[in-house]
């Protein structure tokens, strides 16, 4: 089968599109024999997931290690999700390590995102990656990235987004995502303000956890910051390549976890400092157009909203701010898109196909609700949504596209000329 094949009979193979728990996974992970040697690195959060894998990614790269990297989701090709030494995978590669899975699933019903785990560390074995970095899908302690036990577990932050799988609020995300930590190994949590119960199951299973603001320590100075942890200090780090104050807490979190693991894995400064300036991640506060500036922005839920805010303030431009939002239906959209609100002044929301998307109408009644004084043109889909944005931008004006990987997405295909960083 070709892969676009193999992709779309994935998605055959499970009743849901999404259901938690290890037990499926583990029965064909044992038959595929997948006990990985190499060192794993995991990252879970609400937002700052990718962030940190390529800040992980860079660092280790720069060091001298082929790195393995599994993300998700994609926002054009498949092949962004699984990278060995920062190139994604081809297709060859890619159906080879389906067909392993496939022999060993024996009708075993994995969801795509299983399917893909499992495939794509049967990849970086076949690879032999000195170290894997492993971004978990959703939660932490039932997702199939859990399935590998990790020598180094961060969680980014914790906040509210799939609460209809995670739990109604942050102390139930918090013990979630708090899954990924293992007796005895660095447990990184980067939020400082955790839900107690990530900080109580951290303790009753014995982790080595590192908590920002406690174990490590991070600040901004004049152009360059500085890290500070239990192994050291390093001063004058360079500023990280993406965008945002909030990538300062992301960058830690990867500085704090390597340090942690410095006995099994050498990253010296130079590494450090080459892979803060060379990480690149498409869609977050991405500026791929000047004017007018167009940025494209993934955040979906109200606190990557509000970091998105955040950086439009600290970013401020001579002319006006313009909108193209597009959201899924299972978001918090009056909560992300009142977040925004103040930041905007004219918008352009779009309908998402799917059964997953929402329509731009329902995006306009939110939008109502977020600010009754706000107006919206009403567009069927974000490419249609942003060449009126385009049309009504002046050479100073900005315009932000956000709110979903599926809005960046549909972006990014209009416009090819717009690469992936």
């Amino acid at each position: 089968m070709l892969l676009a094949d193999w992709l779309a009979y994935l998605e055959t193979l499970h009743p849901k599109a999404m259901e938690l728990g290890l037990e499926r996974a583990r029965r064909v992970q044992a038959a595929m024999g997948l006990l990985p040697a190499f060192p794993i690195v995991t990252v879970a959060g609400t937002n700052g997931k990718g962030s940190t894998c390529a800040y992980l990614e860079a660092m280790l790269t720069a060091a001298g290690y082929r790195v393995g990297l599994y993300t998700s989701p994609h926002l054009l090709r498949y092949h962004e999700r699984v990278r060995i030494g920062m190139r994604a995978a081809d297709d060859a590669a890619l159906i080879a390590s389906f067909e392993a899975v496939e022999h060993a699933r024996r009708g075993v019903p994995l969801t795509y995102f299983e399917f893909g785990t499992l495939a794509a560390l049967w990849h970086f074995g076949r690879a032999a990656v000195d170290v894997a970095v492993l971004e978990v899908g959703l939660g932490g302690r039932l997702d199939a990235v859990n399935l590998f036990d990790a020598d180094a577990a961060i969680v980014t932050t914790v906040d509210l987004d799939h609460m209809e799988y995670l739990g109604p609020d942050r102390t139930a995300i918090g013990f979630e995502k708090a899954g990924v930590y293992r007796p005895g190994r660095p447990a990184i949590c980067a939020d400082p303000a955790p839900p107690q119960t990530l900080l109580d199951h951290a303790a009753a299973i014995g982790a080595d956890l590192r908590w920002a603001g406690r174990d490590y320590q991070f600040e901004a100075r004049a152009g360059a910051w500085r890290w500070q942890g239990r192994e050291g200090v390093l001063e004058n780090l360079p500023a990280p390549a993406l965008a945002g104050a909030y990538q300062l807490s992301n960058a830690a979190a990867a500085i704090a976890a390597l340090q942690a693991l410095q006995g099994r894995l050498a990253v010296p400064r130079p590494a450090i400092e080459q892979g803060l300036r060379e990480a690149r991640l498409a869609g977050r506060f991405q500026r791929v157009a000047t004017a007018p500036e167009v940025y494209l922005d993934v955040a979906h839920n109200p606190q990557a909203a509000r970091a998105l805010a955040a950086n439009l303030a600290a970013q401020p431009c001579a002319g006006r701010t313009l909108a193209v939002a597009g959201m899924l239906g299972d978001k918090d959209r009056v909560g992300v898109l009142r977040a925004l609100a103040p930041a905007v002044d004219a918008w352009f929301v779009a309908g998402l196909g799917g059964a997953r998307g929402g329509s731009a109408q329902w995006l306009a009644d939110a939008l109502r609700e977020a600010d009754p004084f706000a107006h919206a043109g009403l567009h069927a889909h974000p490419a249609a949504a942003l060449a009126a944005a385009l049309k009504a931008a002046q050479a100073d004006d900005r315009i932000v596209v956000f709110g979903s990987f599926h809005t960046v997405a549909a972006v990014l295909e209009a416009h090819l000329e717009w690469q992936l960083s």
